[in-house]
């Protein structure tokens, strides 16, 4: 795809913008649809390269799939259900495919071969592997990145597993891997992470028990089908959440955005910044959504640290690009799993905005941030995405903001999580 022009004329944001279905759930929604047992609809689920992928991985485990403009519909096969696949199960640029699916696949009795991009398989996949070995999942070699062979494997052994790094990821794939062992498997939590597993376990008749910091998962769960309405994705929204507070007269609506405390740590770091956004009719099932009312405000330079990073990681690109416009210095640390997202998101982020005038430091862990700075280009810049959908849009919003033409290398990696973004920019735009 060639270089797209972002547009930079003087301009405001108005209007209103249905986001996509959430990604995280609806990766777990297919997920759990398809180890369920009977039918399962799932309503708006995210139409995206990275969910298309989950689709496509369990249908290659036998799982019957049917799309439609309205909904996925899955014809749940149970876990012994699963069927061996013809050929690689291929994870493409999906991290979360992977990552949760290998605890799924753990306790299956045929043998695997795993495979997915370039840049999928130079991310670490240890900090599953590992737990999941002591579960009783076996790899012939000491691969800890992709291509993997797995080993047939019928039963998986109970464990009780600290999480070293808070990761929902791992946290997922021990939960799928917990409901086939012997006995219960307990997971230690010591900073809260996203809840979304454990909230569908429940939406598809499963039980899970924590207390305290300790999340407790009983095997040989039946689960059944059920209707799922995936909510519109927050991460997505928060791109519109930030444009909406940093672009000058802007005033943005975003209805049925999902609300679960666990994803919405950028709001709440927004409002430390000085940020007020107006919540109206917000639901309570399962996964809470409503609608977020946005507007230009000025915003103030905030202290980030690793207690508050798992509730923010994806949105924390833009978060430097809100606290490139703040008044004062600010602070990001904890942030060292950055590194080994799509690409390294620190060296990325810091490498794109001082090419637009922002001043920034790079940590090894994270970023100090000096504003406000009007961002501008010499010429015409050319930013890139480093083939990372979030990084691609945060760029695409700085560009909002920045005086003279920048060109965007790497649109098409926005596709994998948002593939109308620019439609529903120009939507927003009013010059």
């Amino acid at each position: 795809m060639p270089d797209k022009t972002l547009n930079t004329r003087p301009g405001r944001l108005i209007g209103r913008v249905q986001v996509p279905g959430d990604k995280s759930i609806s990766h777990r929604a297919i997920m759990f649809g398809s180890i369920a047992q009977g039918e399962t609809v799932i309503e708006n689920i995210l139409q995206a390269e990275d969910v298309q992928t989950t689709q496509s991985v369990y249908q290659q485990l036998g799982v019957k799939i049917e799309a439609t403009d309205e909904h996925l519909k899955i014809q749940g096969r149970g876990f012994s259900g699963l069927q061996e696949p013809v050929c690689a199960l291929d994870f493409g640029n999906s991290g979360t495919t992977l990552r949760l699916s290998l605890g799924i696949l753990a306790a299956r009795p045929f043998a695997m071969h795993l495979i997915g991009d370039a840049s999928l398989s130079q991310r670490p996949m240890a900090r599953v592997l590992e737990p999941l070995g002591q579960m009783g999942l076996h790899i012939p070699t000491d691969a800890k990145t992709l291509p993997l062979d797995l080993e047939p494997n019928a039963q998986l052994n109970a464990l009780d597993y600290v999480l070293p790094v808070a990761s929902a990821q791992v946290k997922s794939a021990l939960i799928f891997a917990g409901l086939q062992a012997q006995s219960a498997t307990n997971i230690v939590e010591p900073i809260a992470t996203r809840d979304h597993t454990e909230r569908m376990l429940t939406a598809f008749g499963g039980t899970s028990l924590r207390h305290e910091n300790t999340l407790t998962i009983q095997p040989e769960q039946t689960l059944h089908g059920t209707t799922l309405q995936v909510p519109g994705d927050f991460s997505s929204a928060a791109f519109w959440l930030v444009a909406g507070l940093l672009v000058p007269d802007s005033h943005i609506i975003l209805p049925k955005v999902g609300l679960n405390p666990t994803r919405t740590g950028l709001m709440q770091l927004l409002e430390k910044m000085g940020a007020h956004f107006e919540l109206t009719d917000v639901s309570r099932d399962s996964e809470p959504m409503g609608t977020i009312s946005v507007t230009t405000q000025t915003l103030q330079a905030i202290q980030v640290t690793e207690v508050d990073i798992p509730a923010v990681i994806d949105e924390i690109p833009l978060l430097v690009l809100a606290a490139t416009q703040a008044q004062g210095v600010s602070e990001i640390r904890g942030a060292e799993e950055l590194r080994v997202k799509e690409t390294d998101r620190i060296q990325a982020v810091t490498q794109e905005l001082r090419k637009l005038g922002a001043d920034i430091t790079e940590h090894p862990d994270g970023f100090t941030i000096c504003g406000p700075t009007p961002l501008h280009v010499v010429n015409k810049t050319q930013v890139d995405s480093h083939g990372d959908h979030r990084i691609g849009m945060m760029l695409a919003i700085a560009a909002l903001m920045t005086e003279g033409e920048v060109k965007l290398s790497g649109s098409q990696a926005i596709n994998i999580s948002y593939p109308r973004f620019f439609e529903d920019l120009a939507t927003l735009w009013n010059e």
